[in-house]
C-alpha cells in the first residue's frame, strides 16, 4: 500500500513542480490571442473555459485506456507503478503538453502538420497515414466492445447497436465542438473520475493489501517486462493517440497559461486513474496469477465489472456498465473527429474545406472503414493499436525536441524520453507477435542498433542547431 500511495503523491508533485519547469522551458505568452479567437468558426475554433477543456481532454485521451491497459499491465506486478509514475511525469505529460501547445502556437495545426514543420515532409507523409490508421483502429476497437455489451443487455442486435453508435459518431464529428462534446464530456469526465476515486478508496479498506514495490517481473506467462510493459500501459504513462486529440482542445483555449492545466493536468489525472486500476488488478484477484485467470475468463471488461460490483455494490455495477459502454464510445467519436480534421487539413491544399458538404463527405469516408473494422475481432485490432500508438508518441516527442533546438531552448526534456520511446518501439516491433515475432535476444540487438542510429541523428541535430545559433542563423524565442 505504501508504494501505491507514494506513487500517487509523486504524480501530484510531478504536476506541481515538473509541469511548471516544462512551462518555463516552453515560455508562455498570455498577451497573444489564441486560435480560438483569431480563427473562430463556431465549429472547431470556439473559446471554452480551462476546466471544461481539462475534462474533455481527459475523456478524449482516456476512455477505457487507463483502465484496460493498466489492468493488463498489472500482470507484471508493482513494476507497473514505476512505469506509470516515471512515464507520466517525464514522458506522457511532456508529450501531451507539447502536442497541445505547439498546435495552439501554429493556429490549431494537426499533429502531422507539426511533424512536417519540424521533422520534414517525408516524415509528415508517413505520420499522416499512420495517424489516420491509428485513429480508425482506436475508433473501431473502442466501438465493438460497447456494441457487444449493448446487444447482451438490450433487445438490440450487435449490428443495430453498432449502427446506433455510429449515428452518434457522425453527429458528434460534424456538430460544433461546444454543442455535444463541450456539454456532455465534462459530465462524463466527472463520472470517470468518480469511478476511479471510489475504487481507490475501497481498495484502502479491502481485506487484501495492495502489493508493495518489487523489481521482480511477476508476469505469470513469463513475458519480458522490456519493452512489453511500456506498450501495454500506454494511456496513463505515454500514448501517441493523445497527440491526435490535443489539437481539438488547443483550438478552444482562451489563453496560453491554460495549457499546463489542460494538457499536463489531464495526463497526470489519467496516470492516477491507471495507478488505481493497476492496484485493483494486482490486489483483487490475490496476485498476478489470479488476475491472469480472470482476464482469460472474462476479458478486461469482465475484470472491471467484477471489481466494480464487488467493491462498490449496485453503484459499482452501474458505473461499470456506464464505463464499459460510454467511455470507449467517447474515445471513438473524438478519434473520428480528429481524423476528419487531419484529412481536411491535408486536403485544404487542393480544395476549399470550408464547404460543409465536403466535410460531411470526408466524415462518411472515414466512418465507413471504421464501421467495417468494428465488425472483426476486437483483440486483433487492439494488438496493432499498441505499437502504432507508441511510434506516434516517439515522433511527437522528437517534434518537440527539434522545436526546442530550433528555438535554442532546453531540448532534453523532449529528447531524453524520445530516445527512451524510440528504444521501446525499435525492440517491440521486432519481438511482438503483431510485429515480426523474432527471437527476443535478436530483437534486443536489432532494436539497440536502430536506437543507436537515432541517437547519432539526435547528436548531429544538436551540433547543427548550435552552429546555426552561433552564426545567428536562427533566433531564440
Amino acid at each position: 500500500m505504501v508504494t501505491f500511495l507514494g506513487a500517487i503523491v509523486l504524480l501530484v508533485l510531478g504536476y506541481v513542480f515538473y509541469s511548471k519547469f516544462v512551462e518555463r522551458v516552453f515560455v508562455i505568452d498570455n498577451d497573444t490571442s489564441t486560435p480560438a479567437y483569431t480563427k473562430r468558426d463556431n465549429l472547431d475554433f470556439v473559446p471554452m473555459s480551462w476546466w471544461k477543456g481539462n475534462l474533455i481532454q481527459l475523456l478524449n485521451i482516456a476512455g477505457l485506456g487507463p483502465i484496460y491497459g493498466a489492468v493488463a499491465g498489472a500482470l507484471y506486478g508493482p513494476s507497473a507503478f514505476i512505469w506509470i509514475v516515471v512515464g507520466c511525469i517525464f514522458a506522457g505529460g511532456v508529450h501531451d503538453y507539447f502536442s497541445g501547445m505547439l498546435s495552439m502556437r501554429h493556429g490549431g495545426a494537426q499533429f502531422p502538420s507539426l511533424v512536417g514543420r519540424y521533422l520534414g515532409n517525408s516524415v509528415r507523409a508517413f505520420i499522416n497515414l499512420l495517424s489516420l490508421v491509428l485513429m480508425l483502429l482506436v475508433a473501431a476497437a473502442f466501438t465493438a466492445g460497447p456494441a457487444q455489451l449493448i446487444s447482451q443487455l438490450t433487445p438490440l442486435t450487435f449490428m443495430t447497436a453498432l449502427a446506433v453508435i455510429f449515428t452518434y459518431f457522425l453527429l458528434a464529428t460534424i456538430l460544433p465542438v461546444n454543442k455535444v462534446i463541450g456539454k456532455i464530456y465534462p459530465v462524463l469526465g466527472g463520472i470517470l473520475l468518480f469511478m476511479a476515486i471510489s475504487i481507490g478508496i475501497a481498495l484502502l479498506f479491502f481485506d487484501r493489501p495492495i502489493p508493495n514495490l518489487t523489481l521482480s517481473n511477476l508476469h505469470p506467462g513469463e513475458l519480458p517486462l522490456w519493452p512489453l510493459l511500456m506498450v501495454t500501459i500506454s494511456c496513463g504513462a505515454i500514448s501517441g493517440f493523445h497527440s491526435t486529440q490535443s489539437p481539438i482542445i488547443a483550438r478552444t483555449m482562451k489563453k496560453e497559461s491554460d495549457g499546463r492545466k489542460i494538457f499536463y493536468g489531464a495526463m497526470v489525472i489519467e496516470g492516477i486513474i491507471a495507478l488505481i486500476w493497476a492496484a485493483a488488478g494486482m490486489t483483487f484477484f490475490n496476485g498476478t496469477a489470479g488476475l491472469q485467470e480472470a482476464l482469460a475468463a472474462g476479458g478486461p471488461s469482465g475484470v472491471v465489472n467484477e471489481i466494480s460490483t464487488s467493491l462498490l455494490g449496485t453503484l459499482g455495477g452501474i458505473l461499470a456498465i456506464l464505463g464499459v459502454i460510454i467511455l470507449p464510445i467517447t474515445t471513438g467519436d473524438t478519434a473520428l473527429r480528429s481524423s476528419r480534421m487531419i484529412l481536411a487539413e491535408y486536403l485544404s491544399k487542393f480544395f476549399n474545406m470550408e464547404n460543409k458538404g465536403r466535410l460531411l463527405l470526408i466524415t462518411f469516408l472515414l466512418a465507413a472503414p471504421t464501421f467495417y473494422l468494428s465488425t472483426i475481432d476486437y483483440t486483433f485490432l487492439w494488438r496493432y493499436v499498441g505499437w502504432t500508438n507508441q511510434v506516434v508518441a516517439s515522433v511527437m516527442l522528437w517534434t518537440g525536441a527539434v522545436y526546442l533546438m530550433k528555438h535554442n531552448k532546453f531540448h532534453w526534456i523532449c529528447g531524453v524520453p524520445a530516445m527512451f520511446m524510440t528504444a521501446v518501439v525499435c525492440t517491440y516491433i521486432f519481438y511482438a507477435p503483431e510485429g515480426l515475432g523474432m527471437d527476443y535476444t535478436l530483437s534486443m540487438i536489432i532494436g539497440s542498433i536502430l536506437t543507436l542510429f537515432v541517437l547519432i541523428w539526435y547528436v548531429v541535430q544538436i551540433v547543427r542547431y548550435r552552429k546555426l545559433h552561433k552564426k545567428g542563423g536562427l533566433k531564440a524565442a
